[in-house]
């Protein structure tokens, strides 16, 4: 078995099952927390210091780039754990991801339940790498059975890094907090330029809707946004419509990067403006 690999077992014998939370196994608070907490002086003991935390952090990116580096076009799925299997939007997710993995696309989860878990059934029903980037949390947690290539990070940036460096496109699937900040993180890399032809992809027109009236009526009506920015999000309800947009990024790479540029122009104007005092 591969390093990074987990053993196929029944969903009921995994439940429970503390796979990656050494903290919440331990009783210790995660890495993520000790790096964002304030320290006194008296504290400042090597082992527990940021320059330690630096190459923790180092070896976490070079884990991170040696188990995905050879995984080729892949997706990226977010939505929220907190779905069940009977949810007519988990159906849909497996749907989604099942295409996905027919065309050829590795699909990559944050590897938990709910809709993350859909995301990596549909793919290995499709005989597609179905790969889980799950973080340490403080309580225990498992990977989701469906999860054929398994990372665990401790850090949320580092894993946010893996999202954006191996997926070609997101598929924001409803979700929460979570499932939010990374649509909204991958907006401003697009929209700043720091990537490209990277289709946002919005299921479940009903469930966005609410939002994307928001945006409309208060960032783009206050002047925050411009309408170009809407251009990078695709709104769809059809499995079979993210396939086709997700393909045609793939294989004709100038479409979607022209339908990006109005959005990264705007933002280039904004940013390169000068306050009078």
């Amino acid at each position: 078995m591969k390093r990074n690999q987990i053993p196929k077992a029944p969903f009921e014998d995994l439940i429970g099952v503390p796979t990656l939370s050494r903290a919440a196994r331990i009783g210790h608070p995660t890495e993520d927390e000790k790096l964002l907490e304030t320290q006194e002086p008296e504290q400042a003991a090597f082992l527990n210091t940021d320059p330690w935390r630096v190459l923790r952090i180092t070896g976490e990116f070079v884990e991170g780039f040696d188990a995905l580096a050879k995984i080729g076009p892949a997706v990226v799925v977010f939505g929220s754990a907190r779905i069940d299997r009977d949810d007519p939007i988990y159906k849909s997710t497996v749907e989604v991801t099942r295409l996905l993995g027919e065309s050829g696309f590795s699909i990559i989860t944050g590897g938990g339940p709910g809709l993350m878990e859909a995301g990596n059934e549909g793919a290995l029903a499709a005989g597609a790498t179905s790969i889980g980037l799950n973080i340490e949390l403080p309580f225990e947690q498992s990977v989701n059975p469906f999860v054929d290539l398994a990372v665990e990070f401790r850090y949320f940036f580092v894993r946010k890094t893996m999202f954006v460096k191996y997926g070609m496109a997101f598929v924001i699937m409803p979700g929460g907090f979570g499932t939010l900040d990374e649509l909204f993180e991958a907006l401003v890399l697009i929209q700043t330029g720091k990537i490209r032809n990277f289709p946002v992809i919005l299921f479940g027109s009903a469930f966005w809707q609410g939002m994307l009236d928001w945006i409309r009526d208060y960032l783009l009506a206050g002047g925050m946004i411009n309408k170009n920015d809407l251009d990078l999000l695709i709104v769809s309800d059809s499995p079979e419509e993210v396939r086709d947009i997700i393909v045609a990024a793939l294989q004709n790479p100038e479409w979607r990067t022209k339908q990006e540029s109005g959005a990264r122009e705007t933002a280039r104007r904004a940013y390169g403006r000068r306050t009078k005092y």
